[in-house]
């Protein structure tokens, strides 16, 4: 495990240091940690003890990276994922609508920068799959909160990396 992380520091560390020499858009994307379950009708269920480790953890695997904006649902489950690692960032965590993803707005005020965004186990893998202009990705697994997707644009060249982190 530890191996993992280590090596997934480097990787984070390379693609952010490439991200600072040129014009180049790096989106970190996850999915909002382990949810409450016990109410099946709660909409907006907070993190379990277990998910707030997680957030936790995110902010470490996270801490090699300048972001310069962290982006959320205003969902609790998602804001308090992102909290941990915007508090580290000393930045505010941004609303997006999930219902209007990857359109021009936020794609020009998300060019050149380096961009964590926090989502859905449908909405991550929709929102990649809109960075990269084709379906890649299916949704993910309503018990899978451990995926990482980075895309890199640099260009016209798009490079998506899918990564699982165990925490």
């Amino acid at each position: 495990m530890k191996h993992y992380f280590f090596l997934l520091l480097i990787v984070l560390s390379v693609l952010n240091g490439n991200a600072q020499e040129s014009e180049i858009t790096t989106y970190y994307f996850i999915r909002h940690a382990e949810k409450i379950r016990t109410d099946t009708t709660n909409k907006n269920p907070n993190l379990t003890e277990k998910g707030m480790r997680r957030a936790e953890n995110w902010s470490i695997v996270f801490s090699t990276i300048d972001f310069d904006r962290i982006y959320s649902t205003n969902y609790n489950r998602t804001i308090q994922t992102a909290t941990p690692t915007a508090k580290s960032k000393n930045l505010e965590i941004i609303f997006y609508n999930p219902k209007d993803l990857f359109n021009e707005d936020f794609k020009s005020s998300t060019k050149g920068k380096t961009v964590l965004i926090v989502g859905h186990s449908n909405t991550t893998p929709m929102f990649v799959n809109k960075v990269l202009n084709k379906e890649k990705y299916s949704a993910i697994d309503d018990n899978n909160n451990s995926n990482l997707y980075i895309v890199t644009i640099s260009d016209e060249n798009i490079s998506p990396i899918l990564l699982k982190i165990e925490h």
